[in-house]
């Protein structure tokens, strides 16, 4: 156990986290000839083509230090804000952390809350400068701002670079001498952390663990305290470049154990595993449960995938547990499932995975956050959905989440990024201003607004410089009311949303007139209306696509021209009391993306 090292790699997005990855998998030999590539533990073609890790990767190195060898256990982690549910799960699996800074670039938001995480759990923390070999680093600037934040000293600090492999050796040497190792009694029974799981169509699901207390061998009858199953582990092993069966795991280890589970509502991330025959007393504390930021409605196109579907959400739940889901239906829409995310990327993600992974073609509705009713009797429930808000007479008041958000900007941007905070209702708390020429800014606003397109328009009138970190602080009255959007009177519940009353009217406004350049024309008039209650605030019409009745008249009476027209009338009356407006799947991604 004195021999091995468990530790994680944290940073904000970008800074150079998968790229030290690689460089400290080469230098330890752990991945050679032609497994060697870019971005190795990146194993998802997503992650390859947008250049960023959306799961947390574990990898076992081999590393000898004056004539000792030392076992390392890597978990490189994702640096996006809507992931940072898996950071929070390779930070329970480890004893310390690489915290990476890019020179160029400076602490960011990312990084000071990864950070937090990092050291709530005691981790011992290693700064690392990386990207040294940029021409515009930085270096002594990062440092100061390093030192600020941490408190350690100047000297701690390691200049590295990914792409040159400069401080590699350093690195590796500070792990072994400044990370504690694990602690724990190989004697006392078993008790291992399950700290991520996948689906394996031949195996069944493999279930990735690390060891708190005891030793676990191949054949052992195993059980989940959560679920109270029973198990037999058919193959354990350790988690080098591809899985190494084992016949034994000891105290401190981080490996795999394959049991030929099959229904994933059986294995529970932060559940606890142990031996039948001689269990442990107590459950080793798993981490907190993970709050959903922004709902939305997946449906299958075509009814009949409803079971496959419900099928692939269980699957991909199983590799990222911070995906939630429970079954409801819409009118328009069918049956379907309300899924809650971590964020809008996060969402963009699951949609692109369950489409390449599961060959599932789906709709997403707008996307929304949970509000609170409370009625006049005094009845209090979550509303996830527009259509679960209760009539305008049984209503008293209506809560919504609020966040506090942290902007870390360089002071040039501060003008418009305080315009865009005060458009989504923010309340300024705090501005301090840090080494650097940065400033740091602390809003409190509502989540319903910055769910849709907020980092986005931040990233873009900072040209990319303002990092944007938030957390959740509890709810607030609102005044929010329904919009309806409906189409020839007939309300489309896909389309509805609940917003704030003073934006209501531009939202409905700009909304009509997007619908009408995307539902494509009938032989009638369709009138678009966006309403609150009974009373409709903005209208728009699609013209019918006209048909020339009156062509085969030439010359003669204006009667005969009537007669035709009126005829025609008549018809459309008809078409349009039978006819129904189909709204294409644009309609419904187009509303996400209004400016």
């Amino acid at each position: 156990m004195e021999k091995i090292r468990n530790f994680c790699i944290i940073a904000h997005i970008d800074h150079g986290k998968s790229t030290l990855a690689d460089r400290l998998l080469e230098y330890t030999g752990t991945v050679t000839g032609k497994d060697l590539q870019a971005q190795v533990l990146d194993d998802m073609d997503l992650e390859r083509e947008r250049g960023i890790t959306i799961k947390s990767h574990a990898i076992q190195m081999d590393y000898t230090y004056e004539g000792q060898k030392y076992t390392l256990n890597l978990i490189d982690t994702p640096g996006h804000v809507d992931f940072s549910y898996e950071v929070s799960r390779s930070i329970a699996a480890c004893e310390g952390a690489l915290l990476i800074v890019d020179a160029t670039q400076g602490i960011q938001a990312q990084t000071i809350s990864n950070l937090y995480l990092a050291l709530e759990n005691n981790l011992e923390i290693i700064p690392v400068l990386n990207k040294m070999d940029m021409p515009n680093a930085m270096p002594e600037e990062v440092k100061d701002q390093i030192v600020e934040l941490i408190g350690c000293k100047r000297e701690e600090i390691i200049e590295a670079s990914g792409k040159t492999g400069l401080g590699v050796a350093e690195i590796l040497q500070a792990i072994i001498t400044r990370i504690p190792h694990p602690e724990g009694s190989p004697t006392q029974p078993l008790q291992a952390l399950i700290f991520d799981s996948e689906f394996n169509s031949f195996r069944g699901i493999i279930t990735y663990c690390r060891i708190i207390n005891g030793r676990l061998k191949t054949g052992d009858l195993v059980k989940f305290v959560n679920t109270g199953k029973e198990y037999v582990a058919d193959e354990i092993g350790v988690l080098r470049l591809r899985p190494e069966p084992r016949n034994e795991l000891e105290t401190g280890d981080v490996g795999y154990i394959i049991s030929g589970i099959k229904t994933s509502s059986e294995v529970k991330v932060g559940d606890t595993i142990t031996h039948v025959e001689n269990p442990c007393d107590v459950a080793i504390d798993g981490f907190e449960e993970v709050k959903p930021m922004v709902f939305a409605g997946i449906y299958p196109i075509d009814a009949e995938d409803y079971e496959d579907l419900r099928a692939s959400i269980e699957k991909l739940q199983l590799n990222d547990a911070s995906l939630t889901f429970e079954p409801e239906s819409s009118a328009a829409l069918g049956f379907g499932f309300r899924c809650g995310f971590l964020g809008m990327l996060h969402m963009e993600i699951i949609q692109e995975r369950l489409d390449r992974e599961f060959d599932m073609n789906v709709i997403t509705t707008v996307p929304n956050v949970m509000y609170i009713a409370h009625t006049t009797k005094g009845e209090v429930y979550e509303m996830h959905n527009p259509s679960d808000m209760p009539s305008a007479n049984a209503l008293d008041f209506i809560e919504e989440p609020f966040i506090r958000a942290q902007i870390i900007t360089p002071a040039d941007y501060i003008g418009p990024i305080m315009t865009l905070c005060l458009g989504k209702r923010g309340i300024l708390i705090n501005q301090q201003y840090h080494t650097g020429g940065r400033i740091e800014i602390t809003y409190e606003m509502p989540l319903g607004e910055i769910v849709f397109d907020f980092y986005d328009k931040l990233k873009s009138i900072t040209k990319g410089y303002a990092s944007f970190d938030y957390y959740q602080i509890g709810y607030r009255k609102a005044n929010l009311v329904k919009l309806d959007i409906l189409l020839n009177g007939e309300s489309v519940d896909a389309l509805s949303a609940l917003i704030h009353f003073d934006n209501a009217y531009a939202f409905g406004r700009r909304i009509c007139e997007k619908l009408k350049e995307l539902i494509p024309r009938q032989q009638f008039d369709i009138a678009v209306q966006a309403a609150i209650g009974a009373k409709v605030i903005a209208r728009e019409t699609i013209k019918a696509v006209r048909k020339d009745v009156t062509a085969k008249c030439y010359g003669g009476d204006i009667s005969r021209k009537r007669k035709l027209l009126e005829k025609q009338k008549k018809g459309k009356k008809r078409m349009k009391q039978i006819g129904n407006v189909e709204v294409p799947q644009k309609a419904f991604l187009a509303v996400l993306k209004l400016d």
